[in-house]
């Protein structure tokens, strides 16, 4: 059975060699056109008036739009319809689309754009939390969610300590930037290839923006390199772009964003300042916490209110709180509109509560891993039975599946976290420069859309009378390895080599109505949908192979590529030739939806999620004192993956979701100045993590339970927890600090620890003041 073995990447060799397609090296038609943006100088301004006459009168430039060109006017917006392709009269951002050029180059429509005369009347720019507040400036009322009498349990707790912690954005930098390409076809309809997350989102706004219906619209893609969630509803400007392009000059049309303008243009990571205000026991039990949650949403709400909801859902990351209430503030500023991002707003609740744990075990100087472990929920039994008293969560579910207490055992003996706890202690006793922390950090992660509809998957499956079989399904690749855990659910399902196996691009033409990439939940919703197909094609083949050898049905086998019914042995082809003369279908669609989820989001209550994933991560780091440079020194992880479809795979996502994890805590920075202009808009002043900053060591092992719930073949999904991995190095560097100077306060860091922010916290903790 090909399903839990480790297989490279359907396209690993085509990675390496160069040979992948992507949207730039699709061949176009040599009448293409390419086009580019024409780009806001201003954060928030009237537009008084344009002079496009040197655009138009660039070389190369064939046509140049602005929004009053637009024939059914275009919307980008995956949520609210507040998002125009071009600027109407205002502009919101620096960076925000006002006009469109189409040029015979990309070159030449790059250069072109940027000889606009636009004069601007400013008006008053949003930028900041403390400026969005002042202004009352939101999207919607504050969301509040509670369980207990949290006022009442904290005035009753024996103890208390508050705090804030602010953590940045994070851009998406996937390595393929935004782009699409659109071909004019008969009767005005459009093929669209587009690098994106959500092709029936692609689908639906470029049937509005060109006023036609949904059938009138192909999408396709078959591979994005990187998406990370950037490329779940911002690709919709490029793609919408180049339908209408295609559309007033019934030529060809391509997109693809320069780094600078992507980085610019784009929304980002929701940026999060979290305040706490903590009720517990002298034991460290949690008695009650307040939250109070403030986002910078951007210009434009976008998914800031799933993003911020699901903050909210794992504010208790793996903690049983009896009393906890949670304020969230989605605020509107004049910035790029925040968008998805791994984890989509899960990492920024899960770090508030981890501040919590670490800021409460230095109070009560303790081991931070036995007040995390003190407040665990209780663990279900090896065999994925529920515990004898089941707690549940803040919002109402259950959780069953708990397996963080064993993990964290487990992983505490292998990686020898006490004894290294230990000898750092003593280490930085004798060394008074570089200073040492280390820190163990849970994670329980749901894993479904919140917004219950999306999960549902379809897939289209054919087996050829030779015997070879070709699938698609709504999934999209980004490089994680969805299109070879569904193929290798495909070969189990018939008992077939991957080389039988085909999977082509994702395509609307084939399979309808999909869900985005997201949430973790592509093998999940997709690997099912396939399943299905694949088991209604096998029955029809033993109905029939059955009843020509005398046999039921269920007598009928397929494995090791062929096909036994009762003494008859026939390979998987010569049984799909008999099927095929015997007139059976060799076709059929599939389709998913997740079970028993339930979810009010206005009560903040329900079971919105249909499982938890649970990992948990040691890091070690070491730190100068004298300039605040740091490393990782060792990593250890233990992920819960349940019986992993393809470990190697598997554990692939966990080390990458790690190391953008710790990337966006410590060295991946986002800077506005006070005009609203982003000034880390290129890889020379934004940096993610490189190959060095790997840990030196790096061990990752995975969980060796199956999931208790009945996921495809018992597998759990691992696109975005091992990210908030990342947690245990901003805590380690806190704990590293913690050993500087005589000062007894807790270290307080903010996120991202750059080398800047290491040495101010250094420098306060020697009683230098701010440094």
């Amino acid at each position: 059975m090909s399903v839990g073995l480790s297989v490279q990447h359907d396209s690993g060799l085509l990675h390496v060699s160069g040979q992948a397609r992507y949207i730039d090296d699709i061949p176009l038609p040599a009448n293409a056109l390419h086009l580019a943006f024409g780009l806001s100088s201003e954060a928030h301004a009237e537009i008084l008036s344009m002079d496009l006459s040197a655009v138009r009168a660039a070389p190369g430039v064939v046509a140049v739009l602005t929004a009053a060109d637009l024939p059914h006017g275009a919307d980008c917006s995956p949520s609210a319809h507040d998002e125009p392709l071009l600027a109407e009269g205002r502009v919101h951002y620096v960076g925000q689309p006002v006009f469109l050029v189409l040029a015979e180059s990309h070159l030449a429509a790059r250069k072109a754009a940027r000889l606009a005369k636009i004069t601007y009347e400013a008006l008053p720019a949003i930028l900041t939390v403390e400026q969005a507040l002042a202004a009352d400036s939101r999207f919607g009322p504050p969301v509040v969610w509670e369980r207990g009498e949290t006022e009442a349990a904290l005035h009753a707790a024996p103890r208390r300590l508050s705090g804030v912690i602010e953590m940045g954005g994070q851009e998406h930098f996937y390595l393929e930037s935004q782009a699409a390409a659109v071909l004019p076809g008969e009767g005005g309809d459009l093929h669209v290839y587009s690098s994106t997350q959500h092709p029936t989102e692609i689908q639906h706004k470029v049937a509005e923006a060109i006023g036609r219906p949904m059938h009138a619209v192909r999408v396709e893609c078959r591979r994005m390199g990187g998406g990370f969630g950037g490329k779940e509803s911002q690709g919709n400007a490029p793609a919408i772009a180049c339908a209408i392009g295609a559309l007033l000059t019934g030529r060809p049309c391509k997109m693809r964003y320069d780094r600078d303008d992507d980085m610019v243009i784009t929304g980002k990571r929701h940026d999060f300042r979290i305040s706490y205000d903590v009720g517990y026991d002298d034991t460290g039990r949690l008695l009650a916490v307040l939250f109070q949650h403030y986002t910078r949403a951007g210009w434009a709400q976008d998914l800031t209110h799933p993003v911020a909801d699901r903050a909210m859902l794992h504010s208790d990351n793996a903690y049983l709180i009896p009393a906890m209430r949670i304020e969230s503030h989605r605020l509107r500023t004049n910035t790029q509109s925040a968008t998805a991002y791994r984890g989509f707003g899960g990492p920024q609740g899960m770090l508030g509560i981890e501040r919590v744990m670490d800021h409460l075990a230095h109070e009560l100087g303790r081991d931070p891993l036995e007040v995390r472990r003190l407040n665990f929920y209780p663990d279900s039994s090896t065999e994925g039975s529920a515990p004898a008293q089941v707690a549940t969560t803040h919002y109402g579910q259950e959780v069953r599946d708990m397996v963080l207490g064993r993990l964290t055992e487990r992983l505490a003996e292998s990686s020898d976290y006490h004894a290294r706890r230990d000898a750092i202690a003593a280490w930085n006793a004798a060394n008074p420069v570089l200073k040492r922390g280390i820190a163990l950090t849970p994670v329980k992660f749901g894993i479904s859309f919140t917004l219950t509809h999306l999960n549902q998957a379809g897939a289209l499956v054919h087996v050829y009378a030779d015997g070879s079989v070709h699938l698609n399904h709504g999934g999209t690749e980004m490089g994680q390895g969805l299109f070879r855990k569904v193929s290798q659910v495909a070969a189990s399902e018939f008992g077939l080599p991957l080389d039988l196996i085909k999977i082509t691009a994702t395509d609307t033409a084939k399979v309808p109505n999909t869900s985005a990439t997201a949430a973790s939940s592509g093998s999940d919703l997709n690997g099912m949908a396939v399943q299905n197909a694949c088991q209604t094609i096998r029955s029809r083949m033993a109905e029939h192979l059955g009843a020509l050898h005398g046999v039921s049905a269920d007598a009928v086998r397929f494995e090791a590529g062929k096909v036994t019914a009762g003494s008859a042995e026939m390979t998987f082809g010569e049984a799909a030739a008999a099927c095929y003369a015997a007139r059976v279908s060799l076709s059929s669609t599939g389709f998913y939806k997740t079970p028993d989820l339930s979810w009010d989001r206005a009560k903040g209550r329900g079971r919105p999620f249909y499982y938890f994933a649970y990992g948990a991560a040691v890091s070690e780091v070491v730190i100068d004192t004298l300039t605040g440079e740091n490393r990782i020194l060792r990593t250890d992880i233990l992920h819960d993956a349940g019986a992993s479809l393809n470990p190697d795979l598997d554990i692939g996502q966990v080390e990458g979701g790690f190391v953008q994890g710790a990337g966006w805590l410590t060295t991946e920075e986002l800077v506005w100045d006070d005009k609203g202009r982003l000034r880390t808009h290129a890889p020379s002043t934004y940096k993610i993590p490189a190959c060095s900053d790997r840990p030196r060591v790096f061990n990752v092992t995975l969980w060796d339970e199956p999931n208790p719930e009945a996921t495809i073949y018992r597998s759990k999904a691992v696109g975005e927890p091992p990210f908030m991995h990342g947690n245990s190095v901003l805590m380690a560097l806190s704990h590293a600090i913690s050993f500087c100077g005589s000062g007894a306060d807790y270290v307080a860091l903010d996120a991202p620890a750059t080398p800047e922010r290491v040495l101010m916290a250094v420098r306060r903790r020697q009683g230098h003041g701010n440094g």
